[in-house]
C-alpha cells in the first residue's frame, strides 16, 4: 500500500521534520518505489512537486527537504503501484479546481472494478483508480450543490457518504484538501496527533532524528499531523477507526462521523 502524510495548523508551518522521517519510507525503510508527490497551499494558490523516481532516488526531494515552505495544510504522498504504471501522470498528490479553489486529494488503497459514471466536469489524466475517484468525488460534490460552496459543514456530511460509497470497492484511505480545511478518511490505517502547547520533544521512527518543539513552536501553535503509520516513537498518535472521516481546521480535528 502506499504512504499518506498530511499536515493542518492554525498558522503557516514547515513540515521538514514529518518530510525527514517520510520521504525514506519511499525505498529505504520501506518498499514504496513508484513516485511521490507533496502539495503545499500557500493562501489560494498551491505548490505540487511531483516525480515519478522514489523519494530516495529523487533530486525533487532534496529540493523539499532543503526548502522549509511553510503552509497551513500540506498533503504528501509516496506511491506503490498497484493500478497505472509508474508515470507522472500517476503520481500523487493530484489536483483539480472546484469554486474557484483548488482541491488536492491522494489516496492509499486498491479499488476493484471500480467504474464510475461518465465525467463531465472532472476528467481523470492517468490510468490510476485513484484519479478515477477523485475526480468521481469532486463530480457527486459538485452536483449535489449546484449552486456552490455550501459550508463546512454540509461538505463534511456529504463526503462521508461519497466515502462510504467508493468504499465498497475496496481499500479507500485517503486525504483531501481545499487550502481551508483537511479531511482524512480511514478504510483501514490511518493515524493523527495533535502538537500544541505544552510542546515537547519528538523522535523519528526512521531516522534518529529528535526536535524540541518548544524552542521552535510559538505558545499558541497548533499542528495536526496524519498518516499512514506513526512518524515518531515517543508521541500519542490516535488510531482513527475504519469507515472514520475527521476533518481538520486549525490544526485540530472539528468534525468526527
Amino acid at each position: 500500500m502506499c504512504q499518506l502524510l498530511g499536515m493542518n495548523c492554525n498558522v503557516p508551518t514547515d513540515i521538514c521534520f514529518s518530510f525527514e522521517g517520510f520521504h525514506v519510507r519511499g525505498g529505504l525503510t520501506d518498499h514504496h518505489r513508484d513516485g511521490w508527490g507533496i502539495a503545499f497551499f500557500e493562501g489560494r494558490g498551491c505548490r505540487v512537486f511531483l516525480d515519478s523516481k522514489a523519494t530516495i532516488e529523487s533530486p525533487v526531494t532534496d529540493i523539499v527537504r532543503k526548502y522549509p515552505i511553510h503552509s497551513k495544510n500540506v498533503i504528501a504522498h509516496i506511491r506503490k503501484a498497484t493500478q497505472g504504471h509508474v508515470a507522472l501522470e500517476n503520481c500523487h498528490p493530484f489536483q483539480r479546481e472546484l469554486w474557484g479553489r483548488y482541491w488536492i486529494f491522494a489516496h492509499n488503497g486498491n479499488l476493484e472494478n471500480f467504474h464510475p459514471e461518465k465525467f463531465e466536469l472532472f476528467r481523470p489524466v492517468g490510468q490510476t483508480d485513484s484519479e478515477q475517484a477523485f475526480c468521481h468525488l469532486l463530480e457527486r460534490i459538485s452536483r449535489e450543490f449546484p449552486s456552490g460552496y455550501p459550508g463546512s459543514l454540509e461538505i463534511y456530511r456529504f463526503l462521508g457518504k461519497v466515502a462510504g460509497d467508493i468504499s465498497s470497492f475496496g481499500t479507500f484511505n485517503f486525504l483531501l484538501s481545499n487550502g481551508e480545511f483537511l479531511f482524512a478518511h480511514c478504510s483501514t490505517k490511518l493515524y493523527y496527533l495533535v502538537r500544541k502547547a505544552p510542546f515537547g520533544d519528538a523522535h523519528l521512527i526512521d531516522q534518529d532524528i529528535t526536535v524540541d518543539f518548544s524552542q521552535v513552536a510559538g505558545k499558541n501553535d497548533k499542528v495536526a499531523v496524519i498518516a499512514s503509520a506513526p512518524l515518531t516513537d515517543n508521541e500519542a498518535w490516535i488510531a482513527l477507526t475504519p469507515g472514520q472521516l475527521l476533518m481538520f481546521y486549525e490544526g485540530e480535528p472539528v468534525f468526527l462521523l
